[in-house]
């Protein structure tokens, strides 16, 4: 049913007795001839079906006997008091400009046939439940629900499924909790708070005049909520509220919710280096990179002194993008990772507040996506309070032009989220929101939605003028008073405060912020901004021992095939798994999810837990994973990596959504979060990967540089060409080569499982240091379990990752060599397939480039200096000349080449990555192996 109520709420659900009987008598003519009896009780049947006994514990307390003949103005009264809950928000004061239409019709009497003195005959107890004591008949009750659902503040939770939180949200409404007044010291707080997040926009637009801040100025309580809900979660012992923004009010958000101070604040923009003005008690932490970033896109770090830490993510102006990131640094706050097998959440340590844009909630796809993850297990955080910064317009884009939604918030419906519109210029009505909001995190562990709905003072910047696209709105903002002028004057008018000392409040908060920044001034310099690189970054990543001990890696590989005597895997699967044993006999080689898996254990062992996910990432798209295994007569899963010996840390294996932005985003903050974590995310495909570029581009190829935001996050990209067309060859390897530089990352395209073993124990040793970094891996398809590609024991019991691998058997005759060929992945592997032993190509030398970025120059040109008689270096690869590495190894090649040949073999330059055809693929292919080999 299309309401409010809960399921027991139905117009039967307070009927009893002989009013009862005769709905029920009504109910047997209706099904035998509809149209004889009164249409709305058809209708009422035909919405709500057969009236039905109620149990005991659902009579009213106190239910009145209607006579017959009234029958039909009761219901029209019941559906009324329905319609009021269902649908007044329409009708709601919800809009400080009031320049939006509000829809009374259903809200009327008449609609329903009913007039007041209808409506006075109407037992109370029929429409509202412990209705107040000055609520004496049916239109007193619906003047009270009116005065609830239809004022500053507005519901909508009927599309919620569960009858428990509908019924809980019902009681707190009509309660009046919503509705209760602060305290004198209360307000006089608020005030000066709004007074506060007015003046340092006043102060700053005054003082320096053009520049760009991205005012809050419109939702103005945006700061009044969020503080409410800082004071509410200090009070429940929360420990980290992580605080994800767009750009519009993140200053005031960061001088007043993180507590930077005004000094920190107005050195910004006066071009002042700021870390002189960081407070001396260490309770605001904030990181920068060399490069930088502007200041609307800054984040911070603040500690209350009741020791709740206070997040603000970074965030680029791609808007909603850091919701996913924001939701993954909560997750990595909740879950405790010092022990073996399943990390537990503790819902209750963080939660995330997610501010968004207007235009961006329902145009924006990151939205949705994140919040499909608020339950599912290896994503949800136990709900996150979401607010909408509600400024009715987009750049300059009216609602009409930038969703098909009657409300912005509307996508959040889908996924169940109470939503509550507030009126911007009603500090009282958004503090009553934010108290019901955190209630219900915390009692329901669901997302829960504020439209805080408000207005834009000015343009999308200070240098815009909005007169010039959006007239009609802009006069009218003009012309109305701010907020704090509002309460300012509410205040005076009720004798809370005297007008002397509103107008005094406003002058002595501007005289601190002019003194604020008298004290910057100062300090102020001229002197450049030096760019300087840390040098652990530049240095890059030593050569780590990451061998494992022969007899560690058996025993764990006994406990990974050691299942519980009860548990049955499928057979076909149990075989292959059990064939794991081999290599540890001295038959086969370790493939590549098998050398995966001993890394994964030892890893463990050593003490960092490990986060994987991904489409299929359990079993692995290419079925060759298996990390979790299900018993084949009920269902049952068993991780083998939660029973190997001496773990120290968690693991978890997830199958994320079918979403690479916001998956990616997760991960990248759950790393950013638990430094500690090796978190990895594997596409289903490499090629897919580019549904996750922002996240790519943005965030973790660039936060280092711009933040100084360190992430060690692990990238595995399904990359190879395998004849399977455009959409499944390649991971787009070329553009992150274009974004390294600096050390930002690593790049790697492996032809070796002990490889993979090492590169994986190097990243994990990494972690937590001054040099770590991401680490990409375009990882194979059928070289999983190519022979070519396997391990022995001793190829992960020593050494460590080798960024380069010379092709055995080859280049010996070091007078011989007159070719040195370069190669990586799978095009490595192809031309190993081929010149087998490589007797038949004495003139011609192999290098496998294991590690594309940081490019392995220093060992390739000691390499070179080998062979006094080389006249051509090639790059050989499979993707097309404009794809793939050659235009990144090109001029590194040119460097150390001292006026050798440079030549390429591989595809021409192509639009798509790879044929359709299979059978067209495999000549090209042949075609680039036969060149690429072809004796001089």
């Amino acid at each position: 049913m299309s309401s409010n109520y809960s399921d027991s709420k139905s117009p039967w659900s307070s009927i009893t007795g002989p009013n009862l009987g005769y709905v029920m008598e009504m109910y047997d003519i209706y099904q035998e001839s509809p149209e004889s009896i009164d249409p709305e009780f058809a209708e009422l049947f035909k919405q709500y079906g057969p009236p039905v006994e109620p149990s005991a514990e659902q009579q009213p307390a106190a239910s009145a006997e209607v006579k017959s003949d009234k029958f039909g103005k009761v219901l029209g009264a019941i559906q009324l008091a329905e319609s009021i809950r269902a649908h007044g928000h329409l009708a709601s004061d919800i809009y400080p400009l009031k320049d939006q239409p509000r829809e009374t019709e259903r809200l009327e009497p008449s609609t329903y046939g009913l007039t007041e003195q209808d409506l006075k005959e109407v037992p109370v107890s029929l429409l509202l439940e412990n209705a107040p004591s000055e609520v004496k008949d049916g239109l007193a009750a619906i003047e009270y629900l009116k005065s609830l659902y239809t004022d500053k503040v507005a519901f909508e939770f009927s599309h919620i499924v569960q009858p428990q939180e509908r019924s809980w949200l019902q009681s707190k409404i009509e309660s009046g909790e919503v509705k209760k007044s602060l305290d004198a010291d209360k307000k006089k707080e608020v005030l000066e708070l709004l007074t506060r997040v007015e003046g340092f926009e006043k102060f700053v637009h005054r003082t320096f005049v053009g520049q760009k801040r991205f005012s809050i100025e419109g939702v103005d309580t945006l700061v009044v909520l969020m503080d409410e809900l800082v004071r509410l979660s200090e009070t429940a012992g929360t420990e980290k509220i992580m605080i994800g923004m767009a750009h519009r009010g993140r200053l005031n958000v960061l001088t007043h919710i993180l507590h930077k101070p005004y000094e920190m604040m107005f050195a910004g923009f006066a071009h002042i280096g700021d870390e002189a003005f960081l407070p001396e008690d260490g309770s605001l932490q904030i990181t920068k990179g060399w490069f930088g970033d502007v200041k609307y896109h800054m984040g911070a770090s603040y500690k209350s002194p009741q020791g709740t830490n206070i997040k603000l993510a970074y965030n680029p102006s791609h808007l909603e993008i850091v919701s996913p990131v924001v939701a993954g640094q909560t997750r990595a706050a909740q879950e405790l990772t010092e022990q073996s097998g399943l990390a537990p959440i503790d819902a209750n340590k963080a939660y995330a507040i997610m501010v968004h844009g207007d235009a961006a909630f329902p145009g924006q796809g990151v939205v949705t996506e994140t919040l499909n993850f608020s339950r599912i297990r290896g994503y949800q955080t136990g709900g996150s309070i979401h607010i909408i910064a509600n400024n009715l317009i987009g750049f300059t884009t009216e609602q009409y032009d930038s969703r098909s939604t009657h409300y912005s918030s509307d996508p959040a419906k889908g996924f169940e989220v109470p939503v509550i519109h507030v009126n911007a210029d009603e500090p009282e009505a958004v503090i009553a929101v934010a108290r019901l909001a955190f209630e219900y995190r915390q009692k329901f562990g669901k997302d829960i939605l504020i439209d805080l709905i408000g207005y834009r003072r000015y343009g999308h910047n200070e240098m815009d003028e909005p007169l010039v696209t959006n007239p009609t709105m802009y006069h009218g903002i003009h012309e109305h008073a701010t907020v704090r002028e509002i309460y300012g004057e509410k205040l005076s008018s009720d004798k809370v405060l005297s007008e002397e000392d509103v107008k005094k409040l406003d002058s002595d908060i501007l005289a601190e912020m002019q003194k604020a920044y008298d004290h910057i001034k100062e300090n102020k310099s001229d002197d450049a901004h030096e760019v300087v690189i840390p040098e652990a970054v530049m240095q890059g990543y030593p050569e780590v021992p990451t061998g494992v001990e022969k007899d560690v890696l058996t025993k764990m590989n006994e406990d990974l095939l050691s299942w519980p005597s009860d548990f049955s895997a499928f057979g076909k699967l149990a075989r292959i798994l059990k064939r794991r044993e081999d290599p540890f006999n001295g038959k086969g080689k370790i493939d590549w999810a098998h050398a995966e898996t001993l890394a994964f254990g030892s890893i463990l062992q050593e003490g960092n837990p490990i986060r994987l996910s991904g489409q299929d990432a359990q079993r692995g798209t290419f079925a060759h994973r298996h990390l979790v295994l299900h018993d084949e007569k009920n269902g049952n899963e068993l991780v083998p990596l939660h029973h190997i010996s001496d773990a120290k840390a968690s693991f978890v294996v997830y199958n994320s959504p079918l979403s690479e932005a916001s998956v990616v985003g997760f991960e990248y903050g759950y790393n950013v979060e638990n430094d500690k974590a090796l978190v990895i995310w594997e596409a289903q495909y490499g090629d897919f990967a580019n549904m996750a570029q922002m996240m790519f581009d943005q965030f973790i190829s660039a936060a280092r540089a711009k933040w100084g935001q360190k992430s060690g996050l692990v990238m595995l990209l399904p990359h190879a060409y395998e004849g399977q067309g455009p959409e499944h060859s390649s991971a787009r390897l070329e553009r992150f080569l274009q974004n390294a530089g600096e050390n930002n990352w690593t790049v790697a395209n492996l032809s070796s499982a002990a490889n993979y073993f090492h590169i994986l124990r190097r990243q994990a040793k990494m972690l937590g240091e001054e040099s770590i970094r991401p680490l990409i891996i375009v990882t194979p398809k059928s070289l999983l379990r190519h022979p070519l590609v396997g391990a022995d024991v001793e190829d992960l019991t020593e050494g460590n990752f080798q960024t380069i691998i010379e092709q055995p058997g080859m280049g010996e005759n070091t007078k011989k060599v007159e070719r040195l060929l370069f190669a990586s992945g799978k095009m490595a592997i192809d031309l190993a397939d081929r010149v087998k032993d490589g007797a038949e190509y004495p003139d011609t030398h192999i290098v496998r480039v294991e590690q594309l970025y940081p490019f392995p120059s220093e060992k390739i040109q000691a390499i070179i200096k080998r062979y006094p008689k080389l006249k051509e270096l090639a790059w050989v690869q499979e993707e097309p000349k404009n794809m793939g590495s050659w235009s990144f190894a090109e001029p590194k090649l040119r460097e150390i080449a001292d006026g050798i040949d440079i030549n390429y073999y591989g595809r021409v330059v192509r639009s798509s990555p790879a044929e359709g055809d299979g059978e067209m693929h495999k000549v090209e292919q042949a075609r680039i192996i036969d060149e690429a080999l072809a004796k001089s």
